[in-house]
């Protein structure tokens, strides 16, 4: 064996030439994915940080879950409630009331049972040409454009189901003309409450949600 033949190697390899082989030890490529895989974690834990800091200092309250959807929060200012019209009292209204069936006695039938109920009765008989015999509901309420809102409201109160329709007139009286679906007056107790309901406030928005 050659002097130049490492100690265990025997004599089965011998080394020629002017140069020694390189003996490095094996390569460790787990310590490598470790510390890549530890600069990963320790960045992703930074961007963490950095978010939650921005939505502290920004005021937000939305929270995110994996797997679920942020929490919403309902916003809370609402809208005001709607402004009531200022409705005239029954006493304030003229009310005329025409008949445009073929039933007789309808019209000053009616027209007293306004009366006792607070409305102020102004011209009492039959329909014009143009309404009779031509209103297939219960009733016809007329009046001015100003009276949409207000009178024929208050008036509509005291007949269900009567159709409300705005004329060129320049006083402010309204016109009850009743129709053949006519069957009497909404009961007191009923006109009540809906003028009760006419008059109260809306209730205020609903408040929305907001992500």
């Amino acid at each position: 064996m050659s002097m130049l033949t490492p100690p265990g190697m025997g004599g089965e390899y011998r080394i020629t030439g002017g140069r020694y082989p390189r003996m490095r030890p094996p390569r460790r490529h787990g310590r490598r994915v470790a510390a890549v895989a530890a600069s990963v974690t320790v960045l992703g834990l930074i961007g963490w940080g950095t978010v939650q800091l921005i939505d502290v200092f920004s005021g937000g309250d939305n929270t995110t879950v994996a797997g679920r959807p942020a929490v919403c929060r309902a916003k809370a200012d609402a809208a005001p409630a709607a402004r009531v019209p200022d409705l005239p009292a029954p006493g304030r209204i003229t009310v005329n009331v025409y008949n445009a069936t073929k039933r007789t006695g309808l019209a000053k039938q009616t027209a007293d049972e306004l009366k006792k109920r607070g409305f102020r009765i102004g011209a009492v008989g039959n329909a014009t040409k143009e309404y009779d015999r031509k209103v297939r509901g219960p009733g016809l309420l007329l009046g001015p454009p100003a009276a949409q809102d207000t009178s024929l409201r208050v008036l509509g109160t005291q007949l269900a189901g009567a159709q409300t329709r705005a004329d060129g007139r320049k006083d402010t009286a309204v016109d009850l003309v009743i129709g053949d679906g006519f069957k009497g007056l909404a009961r007191q107790a009923d006109a009540a409450r809906s003028m009760t309901a006419l008059a109260a406030p809306k209730p205020a928005a609903t408040p929305q949600k907001s992500c």
